[in-house]
C-alpha cells in the first residue's frame, strides 16, 4: 500500500489556455481550460443518430467526428472570445475508444501542434474522467477512491496521487453503464437507455422484485451479466403485464446497491485517506450520487463529484489531465498514436499484486 504515503501531493497545472479535444465514441468536444476553470466546453452529441441502430455504429461515429471536431473548434474559440494565439498547450484522447474516432481528433490536434509550434499531449479518457472530480464545487483531496461508473466501465480506483493510480476492483465482464442500457432495451427505453430508466423507475417500487447482487464473495469486483440475464427472465415472465416501473426501479436498486457496497469496502479497505470521488457517465445517476454522499457523510469523508456536464464524455477533463500531463514536462509529437485498449497510465492492479 507503498502508493498511500503520497497524500501531500497536489494537482499542479499547466500555465496559461489549454485546448482540449474528446472523441474517443459518440462525443465531439472541444473544451478550452485555464486552470481548473472551465472557459468553454462546447459538445456536439450523436445520441439522436445512433438511436435508429440503437447502440454506437463505430464507422457512422467516425464520420460525424469528421463533420463536427471543426465547426466544434470555431464554435469553442467564438464563445470563449479567444484566437489559437491565445492557447499554451494542446491536450487530445488518445486512448481508449473506437480507433476511427479517436483518429479524427487526433489528426487534428497533431496538426494544429505543428502548425502553431504548441506542446501536444495526448490524454487517457478514463485519468480525464478521475481528474473530472476537480470540477466539483469540493475538490477531492491525496490520497481518495475514486469509482470510474461508465458505458464502458467500472473501476474502483485507489488515486494516491495525480498520475499515480491503483486499481483495487473492476468488472469482470459487463460495465454497470452497459447494463443499464441493456436492461432499459428489455424495457422498450431508447439509446441510450440509461437516462430513461432512471426517469421510469422514480414512479416504481426498487423493492417490487429481488434481482441478483452478484460477486457477493468478492469485495471488490464487479459482475453485471447475471443482472442482465434475470432483467431478461424477469420481463418474459411478466409479460404484457408487466409492472415496467417497478422493473426499472428493482433493477437500478441492485445497480446501486452493489456499486455503493463494494466501492465503500475499498475505501474501508485502504483507509486512512480523504474520501471517495464518483466519475463517469453512470454518476449523473441521482440515487447512485445521492446513496454514495450519505454513505460518506455517515463515515465522516468526503465526496466528491463533478457537475452532470462534465460526468459524459467531454473534452473539459481531457484538457485537465493534458494540463497535469504538460505541467511534467511531457510532450507527444507526431508520431503520437491512437489505441483502443490501455490501462490507466501508472497504473497496477492492488488486488491482484
Amino acid at each position: 500500500m507503498a502508493l498511500r504515503l503520497r497524500g501531500a501531493e497536489s494537482l499542479k497545472l499547466f500555465n496559461g489556455l489549454v485546448l482540449g479535444v474528446e472523441s474517443s465514441c459518440d462525443e465531439t468536444s472541444v473544451a478550452i481550460l485555464d486552470g481548473t476553470k472551465v472557459v468553454v466546453n462546447i459538445v456536439s452529441s450523436q445520441i439522436a443518430m445512433h438511436q435508429e441502430w440503437g447502440g454506437v455504429v463505430p464507422e457512422a461515429a467516425a464520420r460525424a467526428h469528421v463533420e463536427n471536431i471543426i465547426p466544434c473548434l470555431d464554435l469553442a474559440l467564438k464563445t470563449a472570445k479567444v484566437s489559437l494565439d491565445d492557447i499554451a498547450g494542446l491536450a487530445v484522447t488518445n486512448r481508449p475508444g473506437l480507433v476511427g474516432a479517436l483518429s479524427v481528433g487526433v489528426t487534428m490536434m497533431k496538426a494544429l501542434a505543428a502548425v502553431r509550434d504548441l506542446p501536444l499531449v495526448g490524454g487517457h479518457h478514463l485519468e480525464g474522467h478521475l481528474l473530472s472530480a476537480h470540477f466539483a464545487q469540493t475538490h477531492p483531496e491525496f490520497p481518495h477512491v475514486a469509482l470510474i461508473v461508465s458505458g464502458g466501465h467500472t473501476e474502483i480506483v485507489l488515486v494516491s496521487a495525480p498520475g499515480h493510480y491503483a486499481i483495487l476492483g473492476e468488472t469482470i465482464d459487463d460495465a454497470a453503464g452497459e447494463a443499464f442500457d441493456k436492461c432499459a432495451r428489455l424495457l422498450g427505453i431508447p439509446y441510450p437507455g440509461g437516462r430513461g430508466l432512471q426517469e421510469l423507475a422514480f414512479s416504481g417500487n426498487p423493492k417490487a422484485f429481488h434481482l441478483p447482487r452478484s460477486l457477493a464473495k468478492d469485495p471488490f469486483n464487479f459482475s453485471f451479466s447475471g443482472l442482465k440475464t434475470a432483467a431478461l427472465r424477469l420481463v418474459e415472465r411478466e409479460g404484457s403485464t408487466a409492472n415496467r416501473a417497478d422493473i426499472a426501479a428493482s433493477v437500478q436498486a441492485a445497480i446501486v446497491d452493489v456499486l455503493v457496497t463494494k466501492v465503500m469496502a475499498a475505501v474501508a479497505e485502504v483507509a486512512p485517506v480523504w474520501g471517495l470521488a464518483l466519475v463517469g457517465g453512470v454518476a449523473a445517476n441521482k440515487p447512485l450520487r445521492e446513496s454514495l454522499a450519505q454513505a460518506c457523510a455517515a463515515k465522516g469523508l468526503g465526496f466528491a463529484t463533478p457537475p452532470m456536464e462534465f460526468c459524459t464524455d467531454n473534452a473539459a477533463m481531457i484538457a485537465l489531465a493534458g494540463s497535469f500531463r504538460l505541467a511534467q514536462g511531457e510532450r507527444d509529437g507526431s508520431s503520437l498514436d491512437v489505441f483502443p485498449n490501455s490501462t490507466l497510465p501508472s497504473s497496477v492492479h492492488q488486488n491482484q499484486s
